[in-house]
């Protein structure tokens, strides 16, 4: 992996690599913007029930926790999404995170950033106030959901590009932990960009999905290997060929 991302950065000043990574790259900057927002919910909401000496602190490692988490899962995600089959079973995960996803948008937020927002900012001792340690529990708990979600998506976009890989990882890390307060505000007043997201990674799943039984059906019979969703559809079409 290591090899792999050094030659890559290689040609980070080719034009080519560029051309050639925009639409991975784009996708992968809709889907840290569409995820990002969740964030700062939970953790605001987590802070918001400590005393408020400790909610400074708790978002501190609540989003240090999330980094970490991201980190790790970005690591082993891109490795095992080159067996064979587990792609598909990505893909399929997937499926369902755009379903969460949907649910999210129709039926809309539990809590808004202006809410959360406000009790973070008041001085009263919440009624149901909890300890550090539980609300960074909380906190914990919700990013291994929202770091695998997001991962998966970036690792899904970024195809066998180690190098677009760690780009989206960095945009995600760096819109989490500086804008994602703001993000969650865009999303709430341009609910339009949610839905594109959505679009985006449900393409993401299906590609997923479409590529590994592609590479399953290579793999037991030889045939239709390398396949993407894309290119499928051009085939078909009569707009691709061989």
């Amino acid at each position: 992996m290591l090899e792999a991302l050094l030659t890559e950065i290689t040609h980070l000043a080719s034009p080519s690599w560029w051309a050639a990574n925009a639409v991975p790259l784009f996708n992968i900057l809709i889907i840290d913007l569409t995820l990002a927002g969740d964030n700062a919910i939970v953790v605001g909401m987590a802070a918001s029930r400590v005393h408020p000496s400790m909610r400074a602190k708790v978002i501190f490692w609540g989003i240090a926790g999330a980094v970490v988490l991201r980190i790790l899962f970005s690591g082993i995600a891109q490795q095992m999404l080159q067996v064979i089959g587990l792609t598909l079973a990505g893909g399929l995960l997937l499926l369902f995170v755009s379903w969460k996803m949907y649910r999210q948008i129709v039926d809309g937020h539990a809590h808004s950033i202006d809410d959360v927002e406000n009790q973070l900012a008041s001085n009263t001792v919440p009624h149901n106030e909890t300890g550090f340690w539980s609300a960074l529990w909380t906190i914990i708990l919700a990013d291994v959901s929202m770091s695998l979600d997001n991962v998966l998506a970036v690792a899904g976009a970024a195809g066998e590009s180690t190098l677009v890989l760690v780009i989206g990882l960095a945009i995600a890390i760096v819109l989490m932990a500086v804008a994602s307060t703001y993000i969650a505000k865009l999303l709430a007043r341009y609910p339009w960009i949610a839905w594109i997201g959505l679009i985006i990674i449900l393409y993401v799943a299906l590609d997923m999905i479409y590529r590994d039984s592609h590479k399953i059906v290579c793999a037991a019979y030889g045939v239709g290997c390398s396949e993407t969703i894309f290119q499928g559809i051009l085939h078909r079409l009569g707009l691709l060929w061989p």
